[in-house]
């Protein structure tokens, strides 16, 4: 591949020389801003032209730590020279890849424990980058207090995300412990808790979440605004527009009544098979498998098999695709939820002419930015972060959605970010008056937490009751 010429723009500059001025620092980067050249860029320098690092270890999400970072090496003319090793697969290719030489290596998260564990008396790396920090914003975690055991044998550590609290502000505190030990926020999570929030849900002996108090982004945002520096990418890329379409899926009689049933019974009884739901989160779960059109069911040895409800999302799909093929063959990143849907959706399309792909491997991403597949099948987990799809298409289909307003957001912008000529239409198989509603809508309004969406099934439930 033929090495291009690095332009970097005034705010790419601007956090280049944040990361080689600030042995510790965060770039809260929107999508589609560059984070990985900027900081490769970086790194080569603080290598070779100021001596200050030797072995950097960037840990990421699996799917970005497989294909990103060597990619974005490989892709830059300044980077020739770069050598970057990816400490993935067993352990002996690990440490096969560890020993190797190189400047960078590359590793996934849920390898953290594994290195701290194994080369935490002789950490051999100076400089670690965390390539979506969000990932470490669990103090309880176990990757988190793995790195916070070694944190202070790294000369520099650099902390890359375009979404630093997916959730709530109690987010932030361990991604900056890992940068300053706690000087900013507090050297315990509860304390930082205790000062920037106030008990909201609760009962009389146990406190379930926390709000903001009223001075607590401006108070916060001050203590951390020296070492994290944020960009959206709007204030500096022109992006072409982007379009959410709801898609209305409407059930029929008797499923409609199935869909009642479980709602307001959490008791379903499909041909031979009897569903219940124990509990509201898996009522919830429920009715989304449901909405989509297949149940999972649990035998008596344990085993989970699927009941085929209905096919109204199967077709709503088939034809948006078939819509896309007549004006000019466009392509659709497909997201699905569950695995059953997946299998249903690949069965629904083998007999068609569409070239289909599942988001298995990189050969199907360069495929897939090449325009030879139709239609890419992939969960929003494994493709949320990192990967650069907007060469391959416009049109995003969720046929399922997630809880995660994170996972939502990062999906589309695989193909809302730099280089997209087109405008970005995500199309959102909706069925009407149900639980997909309920979940798109939170999504839309950033409020997806559990405990909203709880808080709307208890409205339909009781709505249902009263019907």
């Amino acid at each position: 591949m033929e090495r291009k010429t690095y332009h970097p723009g005034d705010y790419q500059a601007y956090a280049e020389q944040w990361i080689l001025e600030k042995p510790f620092c965060a770039l809260f980067l929107k999508m589609g801003l560059g984070k990985t050249v900027i900081t490769l860029s970086a790194l080569k320098e603080l290598k070779f032209n100021r001596f200050r690092i030797n072995k950097t270890l960037v840990i990421a999400p699996k799917r970005v730590a497989e294909t990103a970072w060597s990619e974005e090496a490989a892709k830059w003319e300044h980077l020739e020279g770069y050598r970057v090793s990816l400490v993935l697969g067993t352990v002996e290719e690990r440490r096969a890849a560890i020993a190797k030489k190189a400047d960078l290596y590359v590793t996934n998260r849920e390898n953290t424990v594994w290195l701290v564990e194994n080369y935490g008396k002789h950490w051999p790396f100076d400089c670690i980058v965390l390539d979506e920090s969000s990932s470490f914003k669990n103090h309880m975690s176990k990757r988190f207090k793995a790195l916070k055991m070694i944190r202070k044998k790294a000369n520099r550590m650099i902390l890359l995300t375009g979404t630093p609290a997916p959730r709530s502000l109690l987010d932030l505190w361990a991604q900056m412990f890992l940068l300053d030990g706690g000087k900013r926020l507090g050297r315990t999570f509860s304390s930082y808790r205790d000062y920037y929030f106030v008990p909201d849900k609760r009962s009389r002996d146990r406190v379930f979440s926390y709000k903001p108090r009223a001075i607590a982004q401006e108070a916060i945002s001050e203590k951390i605004k020296d070492i994290c520096l944020s960009m959206d990418s709007e204030d500096f890329i022109k992006l072409p527009e982007q379009r959410l379409i709801r898609v209305p899926v409407v059930l029929s009689g008797e499923t409609k009544a199935q869909y009642k049933k479980l709602e307001n019974d959490m008791l379903l009884h499909v041909g031979d098979e009897e569903i219940t739901a124990s509990t509201q989160a898996v009522l919830s779960g429920k009715l989304l498998q449901l909405c989509n059109g297949t149940i999972y069911t649990t035998e008596e040895d344990g085993q989970r098999k699927t009941v085929e409800v209905h096919q109204k999302k199967l077709d709503a799909l088939l034809n948006i695709l078939k819509l896309l093929a007549k004006t000019g063959g466009k392509h659709a990143l497909v997201f699905y939820e569950f695995k059953a849907d997946k299998e249903r959706i690949l069965k629904l399309l083998a007999p068609t002419n569409l070239q289909v792909a599942t988001l298995d491997d990189a050969t199907s991403v360069h495929m897939w930015n090449e325009g030879k597949v139709d239609v890419l099948l992939a969960h929003p987990a494994s493709c949320a972060y990192g990967l650069n799809l907007q060469f391959g298409g416009n049109h995003i289909i969720w046929f399922g959605l997630p809880w995660n307003p994170e996972l939502f957001e990062q999906a589309n912008k695989r193909l809302h970010r730099r280089g997209q000529k087109e405008t970005v239409f995500i199309h959102v198989l909706l069925v009407k008056d149900s639980r997909d509603e309920d979940v798109f809508e939170a999504l839309k309004n950033e409020r997806a937490c559990q405990d909203s969406l709880i808080k709307s099934l208890k409205a339909r439930i009781s709505a249902a009751r009263k019907e």
